[in-house]
């Protein structure tokens, strides 16, 4: 299957293939599958390892294998139901993954996966200042800056207002730093929510992230830990590249973020590998 996940506008998130029958495939067989589709990331379900674990997933960018990302997580959960999936607990599906075991919640109308843990260290100020300059950010402007790992590793920077990010060319300032750069800031209407995030992708070889969900889910472990997500919010993201992305960020009663989004199946067929 080929989904889009983050957006309740068919095309207006960000696209992911699905193989639902990946066991047996090599791993060289599974990167020149997803070189081959070209997205952002193509993932491969294969039976359990875990006798906790509805499925395991691999998931491969173009170029290299992720232990972890948002919106295959999502995504795999949503066409693995489509294509007859029952989860051995009602409402809950538990993806085994290289971070180990994710809950994914499919009780309510978003589907949402529990946020893995975040380590959180502060950016060198060297390297905050090359990626301000780079990318022409005022630094009087800057709220915040740390280097997120939830498996992916992020550079992430928060900006005072939204236009602070979206006034970004990335035609015209090129891109250097080989980091995966995380840009946050408040819309200070709300509308069209309450945050936007921008991500380019220097460390994976892509421009710009449509929507990234394991950025916005270390995103919320670092505002969680200054005391900030303590209730739902929404966030833009895929703006200024013609997405609608939308992900939705809540923090449970026991201390842990889940991070949801709408997922559309545009496509469903077989594939020969």
């Amino acid at each position: 299957m080929q989904c889009d996940v983050f957006s309740t506008t068919p095309t207006g998130g960000n696209g992911l293939a699905v193989v639902l029958d990946g066991d047996g495939l090599s791993d060289d067989a599974m990167q020149a599958f997803a070189r081959w589709t070209n997205l952002a990331e193509t993932t491969f379900v294969c039976q359990p390892s875990d006798p906790k674990a509805d499925y395991d997933i691999r998931i491969f960018t173009p170029a290299r294998e992720m232990e972890f990302a948002g919106h295959p997580t999502l995504g795999t959960a949503q066409c693995w139901r489509a294509a007859g999936g029952v989860p051995k607990a009602s409402g809950t599906i538990i993806q085994n993954c290289g971070v180990g075991l994710v809950e994914i919640d499919i009780s309510a109308d978003t589907p949402a996966f529990v946020a893995p843990p975040t380590k959180i260290d502060p950016m060198p100020a060297e390297m905050l200042e090359r990626l301000l300059s780079q990318f022409n950010l005022d630094a009087a402007r800057v709220r915040g800056a740390a280097v997120l790992n939830n498996g992916p590793e992020w550079h992430v920077i928060e900006m005072a207002e939204a236009h602070d990010i979206l006034a970004i060319d990335l035609d015209a300032v090129g891109q250097t730093e080989k980091v995966a750069l995380g840009l946050i800031a408040a819309h200070p209407d709300g509308q069209p929510a309450d945050f936007e995030v921008r991500m380019f992708g220097m460390l994976f070889g892509i421009k710009e992230d449509p929507i990234t969900g394991s950025l916005n889910a270390a995103l919320a472990h670092w505002f969680q830990g200054q005391g900030r997500a303590q209730a739902p919010y929404m966030v833009a993201q895929g703006t200024k590249i013609g997405r609608v992305g939308r992900v939705h960020v809540a923090p449970t009663s026991d201390g842990q973020i889940k991070i949801g989004g709408h997922t559309n199946i545009l496509i469903e067929g077989h594939v020969t590998l």
